[in-house]
C-alpha cells in the first residue's frame, strides 16, 4: 500500500467520524424546536402571552438548521465512502471546500483533503477507477 493510499484511507475514516459528530451536533436545535412546539401548543400561556410568531420562529429555524446539518453530515459520510473507493474526485473536492466552513475540525479535514486530492499521484488513483467498479 502506497503512502497516497494510506492518506486516502485515513481521510476516509476521519470523514466517517466527522460526519457522525456533525450529525450529533445537528441534533442540538431539537431543544429550540421543542420550545417552539410548546409555545404553539400554549404551554407558556399566562398573563403575558407570547405572540404565535415567536413560536413559529422557534419551530421553523431549528427545523431548517437540523435538516441542513443532517444533509451536510450525510454528504460528509458519502465523501468518506467515495474516498475509500477512489471515485468522484470532484465531488470530494467540492464537499471538502464546504467542510472548511465548519471550524475548527472541518477546516483541518477539508484542507487536508484538498491537499491530498490535488496531488498528481492521487489523481491517477482516481482516474484508474471507473465510477461503476
Amino acid at each position: 500500500m502506497t503512502q497516497d493510499e494510506q492518506h486516502l484511507n485515513l481521510l476516509s475514516i476521519f470523514h466517517y467520524i466527522f460526519g457522525g459528530l456533525a450529525a450529533l451536533v445537528s441534533c442540538f436545535p431539537f431543544i429550540y424546536l421543542a420550545m417552539g412546539i410548546a409555545m404553539l401548543c400554549g404551554a407558556f400561556d399566562g398573563e403575558d402571552d407570547l405572540p404565535k410568531v415567536i413560536g413559529w420562529l422557534f419551530t421553523i429555524f431549528p427545523s431548517i438548521s437540523i435538516l441542513l446539518g443532517w444533509t451536510l453530515s450525510v454528504l460528509i459520510i458519502i465523501v468518506g465512502r467515495k474516498l475509500k473507493r477512489r471515485v468522484s474526485r470532484t465531488f470530494c473536492l467540492v464537499i471538502a471546500g464546504i467542510e472548511c466552513i465548519l471550524m475548527p475540525f472541518g477546516t483541518v479535514l477539508g484542507v487536508f483533503t484538498i491537499v491530498v486530492l490535488m496531488k498528481e499521484s492521487v489523481q491517477k488513483l482516481f482516474t484508474a477507477k471507473t465510477p461503476f467498479a
